[in-house]
């Protein structure tokens, strides 16, 4: 558990192009989500997948109102995919998840595509620990 947010996002991002190479596109979400989170708990990561987690609002309380992909060692957020084309739906959901569970990163990871490059959004919560500003973007370029 000793990895910050920026290392954790790199071994996910290293962990993906190697299933999306060996694999390619076109299994379910999953399969990707399976093998994913075998592959980085292997590399000695805590892995947490199909996190259930509750909405406050006032006082009302949503018990399990969504749950997330997986999240790696309490830290990264990672939404799974495997579709044609990621929408702005898609990155909405993941910076909402974020701010709700109050994380800094969500990488969001779409294995349906003929590249995985073209698949990758990084999606940020207020966080300024970056190497450089490009890496700001919501788009891995």
């Amino acid at each position: 558990m000793g990895h910050n947010v920026e290392e954790l996002s790199a071994i996910v991002l290293d962990t993906s192009l190697r299933i999306h190479r060996a694999l390619g596109p076109g299994l379910l979400e999953s399969a990707y989500e399976i093998i994913l989170a075998a592959s980085l708990e292997k590399q000695g990561l805590r892995v947490d997948r199909q996190m259930p987690i509750s909405i406050a609002f006032e006082d009302i309380l949503v018990s399990a109102a969504f749950r997330a992909d997986m999240i790696i060692d309490e830290k990264l957020l990672l939404e799974i995919k495997s579709v044609e084309a990621l929408t702005a739906v898609h990155a909405k959901q993941v910076i909402t998840y974020l701010r709700l569970m109050d994380l800094p990163l969500g990488l969001l990871i779409n294995f349906g595509g003929a590249t995985l490059k073209e698949g990758v959004r990084r999606l940020v919560n207020n966080h300024t620990h970056f190497a450089s500003s490009r890496l700001r973007a919501n788009q891995i370029s």
